[in-house]
């Protein structure tokens, strides 16, 4: 009767040590797409704080008010389809064709996290 649970206990551990290293791999490709697509305007902290950032006027999403001021909906449309200033320039380009909808959802998770606590 042992070797059953000492079988299905093995089974759960490496189960769970895959999982933990699949959502560290999940992590990492979130923060990776993150630096490659968003942080020259975002910056790596979400704080907005570039050249760029500053010259468009970017939202520093660590401020609770800002997040406050869209929704998850119209984040992940800016990023699939870009974005347009009152005036119709393009001030965010689409990613559409870079990321994948889950990457894009991903992103706007990693946005939502970077909110100060």
């Amino acid at each position: 009767m042992k070797a059953p649970l000492i079988l299905s206990a093995r089974l759960a551990l490496v189960a769970a040590t895959a999982l933990c290293f699949s959502a560290t791999g999940f992590a990492a490709e979130v923060a990776e797409n993150w630096n490659k697509h968003c942080a020259s305007c975002h910056a790596k902290d979400g704080s907005g704080s570039t050249k760029m950032g500053k010259k468009l006027s970017v939202k520093d999403y660590r401020d609770a008010k800002a997040q406050e001021g869209f929704t998850d909906d119209a984040a992940l449309k800016a990023i699939k389809e870009g974005a347009k200033d009152s005036a119709g320039k393009e001030t965010m380009k689409p990613f559409a064709e870079k990321l994948s909808d889950d990457e894009a959802k991903a992103l706007v998770a990693y946005v939502r996290s970077l909110k100060a606590k």
